[in-house]
């Protein structure tokens, strides 16, 4: 059973390869507090789908170079389809 996550891409430079974060929440083992914590994957992406900003599921795999150890399942929400509308230009007056 490959172990599956789902993230948000947070870069797309690269060909073939996303930068995804994935969020957790735990409590702090001393002091209780609830801490925000986040996972940085690298994901081979082979058609080039995702952009930065969309959610996207990750899948474990074999080690395709030294940083990747992830595949792109699918993409969850586009970027500009969770607004459902696209941003306003900015005016500079």
């Amino acid at each position: 059973m490959r172990k599956t996550l789902i993230g948000v891409v947070t870069s797309d430079k690269r060909p073939k390869t996303r930068r995804v974060e994935v969020e957790r929440l735990y409590r702090h083992p001393k002091y209780g507090k609830i801490v925000k914590a986040r996972t940085v994957c690298h994901v081979h992406d082979e058609e080039n789908t995702s952009l930065a900003g969309d959610s996207v599921e990750i899948a474990e795999c074999r080690p395709r170079s030294a940083l990747k150890r992830w595949e792109l399942v699918r993409v969850v929400n586009r970027a500009n389809e969770a607004s459902g509308q696209e941003l306003p230009a900015e005016t500079g007056g």
